[in-house]
């Protein structure tokens, strides 16, 4: 577990190794996150993703999908959602009671106490709501309840979205790995964001001010943004500029 010593911040005296994140149902008000299993979840996830006008656009940045039809989805949730450490949730919206998007841990080192949050859809219905927000919120909690010292989002370097959401949640922007992977034929610059332990309980609080009924006015607009509440802790000097 992490034993953060405030003089000598690299000093990890104390500090062990966590275990792999459990995989249990987190919890939130606006929506929950299930452990993945495709029998339970592929028919919704898919029909909500087919539901997009412009999945192709939605899909671009991914090395997979959009999927042909709901078994080539359950499939492939059998087989590279349960491949290379993967650990992928289903995103439920609490209200409905649906599936709505999907998102995951990858890249799980726990002996050197780094996790990478990947994977991530949101369907149409979920975009721009406060559990698009909570569901990570949820994952990163999870993780650094959990002992881990960082936390990573990868995303394609064109991927303007992408690299909006992770600022807004308050991971810093660490660089750029050009040449980093061919994707669809073609060659993939990656965008490398990170917030690590030392970050997190500004954030948590920064989170949990923002998804405060009260943050929100009668019509459902925030009153402060999530961005204004991170902005403090993102990291930016000339070495990470």
């Amino acid at each position: 577990m992490s034993a953060m010593n405030d003089d000598d911040p690299d000093d990890l005296t104390g500090w062990s190794p966590p275990d792999p994140p459990a995989m249990t149902v987190l919890h939130g008000r606006t929506c929950r996150l299930e452990p993945m299993a495709p029998d339970r979840h592929a028919a919704d996830l898919f029909a909500a993703f087919a539901a997009e006008e412009d999945e192709a656009g939605e899909w671009q940045y991914l090395p997979y999908g959009p999927f042909a039809d709901e078994g080539e989805y359950s499939e492939w949730l059998r087989t590279y959602g349960a491949s290379g450490g993967r650990m992928f949730f289903a995103i439920v919206d609490a209200a409905s009671g649906r599936p709505v998007g999907q998102a995951s841990y990858q890249n799980v080192v726990p002996q050197h106490g780094t996790i990478e949050i990947g994977n991530i859809r949101f369907s149409v219905a979920m975009q721009r709501s406060v559990a698009a927000t909570e569901s990570i919120f949820l994952m990163m909690r999870h993780v650094f309840d959990a002992g881990y010292r960082r936390l990573e989002w990868k995303t394609h370097a064109h991927n303007a979205r992408s690299r909006r959401a992770a600022q807004r949640f308050g991971l810093s922007w660490e660089g750029r790995f050009r040449s980093h992977m061919v994707s669809r034929g073609r060659s993939r610059d990656t965008a490398w964001f990170a917030c690590i332990d030392r970050d997190w309980p500004a954030l948590e609080t920064a989170f949990e001010t923002w998804l405060d009924e009260a943050n929100f006015d009668a019509d459902g607009r925030q009153r402060r943004s999530l961005r204004e509440l991170t902005a403090p802790v993102l990291v930016a000097t000339d070495e990470l500029a």
